[in-house]
């Protein structure tokens, strides 16, 4: 496998920009594990690139590190023993220094920087305001820590604001694109996985396709030495100053708490905190409000119920949170037999309702000849998904059972789901069935029904 995979549409707009020979301010950021650093360090290759990961260290240790990298690209023999002061100092050389020649400068772990060099923002502001936009410099600013990033950097009260000239906050990997990480295994081990991890690159990364789905779940997951053992813990302490109350309400919705009285029940809060909670964890995408897509009016709808957002963070809260004295134990292998994989059907189910639900956001235009606006889970045993289209028409995502043939009951239950739809917009849907293939490079199979038949 290559050690990049994905992304190429994300590194085709930095190369972009980088061959632009404008002056570039970018932001990128996401949570922890989601892909930047791999992707910056593409960007730098084969380029005139100073790559720099910052450390939670004192702002002089970190400006010592900077100037030796500095120093390997550049190969400056005035950067030999010299101390820069400040930052606006190091910016203003490095902008002296490229002259009229492109120099990519990524500052990755921005918020480290920050933190041992208070008002770091009004510095690269200035610098930025008198020098940069003049430079030849495409400076790159990058973080984990999603809440600084959007509230202190991308934020109107910050000093940065309107200097960016570009932005992007990077997402988990689609479906199609994640399962790229197993070659050799079958499409459905693999869109098991990725029910289990999700789109995280450096969480798909560490299966290892000459081992079995549950001896990676033992290794990885269901040891107290795991990788991804103690992952989620990992990521709420870093977003989240007091994380307990979060694990709470997270723990809750796992469980099968949705609606927000139910959940501050659970939890043990009224229902207005709770919602503070939640909204908290929406910002960092890790819970969505879904709300039914045949809702006459979903901003104001009460049937929004609350799910994780994220795979791998509702793996945990469902099978690893509830056990960890267990795991702890020593006893993963019971865990494993008794928990997770009675739950390996209903994993793969989830994930491949994810693989329908992108090719719908992205690919059915193709086959209806209508662009998607909208697109969400049906409450259905065969409808599983409903889009709507453009033109205001009905697209029902169906899946049917694999290898048999309907029966009346089925026949009928279907049908009831399409006339529900039919009642609520009025017209009759346009029917796609949808299947997983046994060819990994093609593992959703789409099949458009004609216009009245049933299947």
């Amino acid at each position: 496998m290559d050690a990049f995979v994905g992304r190429d549409s994300e590194l085709g707009v930095l190369q972009e920009l980088a061959d632009s020979g404008e002056p570039e301010l970018f932001v990128l950021y996401g949570r922890r594990r989601v892909g930047k650093t791999e992707l910056l360090q593409q960007l730098c290759e084969k380029r005139r690139a100073v790559y720099f990961l910052a450390a939670q260290v004192r702002e002089k240790d970190n400006l010592h590190a900077f100037r030796d990298a500095l120093k390997d690209t550049l190969n400056d023999p005035l950067l030999e023993g010299m101390e820069f002061p400040d930052w606006s100092t190091a910016l203003g050389f490095a902008a002296e220094r490229a002259g009229d020649k492109r120099l990519v400068l990524v500052l990755d772990e921005f918020p480290y920087l920050c933190e041992s060099s208070k008002g770091l923002t009004s510095q690269i502001q200035r610098f930025w305001d008198t020098r940069g936009k003049k430079s030849s410099l495409m400076i790159v600013l990058c973080g984990s820590q999603v809440s600084f990033m959007e509230n202190e950097v991308l934020a109107e009260k910050s000093p940065l604001f309107g200097r960016r000239t570009g932005q992007r906050r990077l997402v988990p990997l689609e479906p199609e694109e994640s399962i790229k990480f197993f070659p050799g295994w079958s499409v459905q081990d693999s869109v098991t996985a990725y029910g289990i991890l999700g789109g995280m690159p450096a969480y798909l990364r560490r299966f290892r396709t000459d081992r079995s789905i549950q001896e990676n779940l033992l290794r990885e997951v269901l040891r107290p030495e795991g990788y991804l053992f103690d992952e989620v813990q990992f990521l709420l302490r870093s977003e989240l100053s007091s994380p307990a109350t979060y694990n709470s309400i997270l723990a809750a919705v796992a469980r099968g708490a949705t609606k927000i009285g139910d959940i501050a029940l659970a939890v043990g809060v009224d229902s207005p905190t709770a919602g503070k909670y939640l909204h908290v964890l929406r910002e960092l995408r890790l819970v969505e409000r879904i709300v039914p897509i045949t809702d006459p009016n979903p901003l104001r709808s009460r049937r929004g119920r609350y799910h994780i957002a994220d795979r791998f963070v509702a793996f945990h809260f469902r099978h690893l949170q509830p056990n960890v004295s267990l795991i702890h134990a020593g006893r993963g292998e019971r865990v494993y037999s008794d928990k997770v994989e009675p739950d390996l059907a209903h994993l793969f189910d989830e994930a491949r309702l994810d693989f329908i639900l992108a090719h719908l956001r992205r690919n059915a235009a193709e086959i209806i000849e209508d662009e998607i606006v909208e697109a969400g889970r049906f409450h259905g045993q065969y409808v599983r998904a409903v889009g709507r289209t453009s033109g205001e028409q009905t697209v029902a995502a169906i899946v049917v059972p694999d290898g048999t043939r309907f029966t009346n009951q089925q026949t009928a239950a279907l049908q009831g789901e399409l006339d529900e739809l039919e009642q609520c917009f009025g017209a009759e849907p346009i029917k796609l069935i949808y299947g997983i293939t046994s060819n990994p490079k093609r593992p959703l199979e789409v099949e458009l029904v004609p216009t009245g038949e049933l299947i």
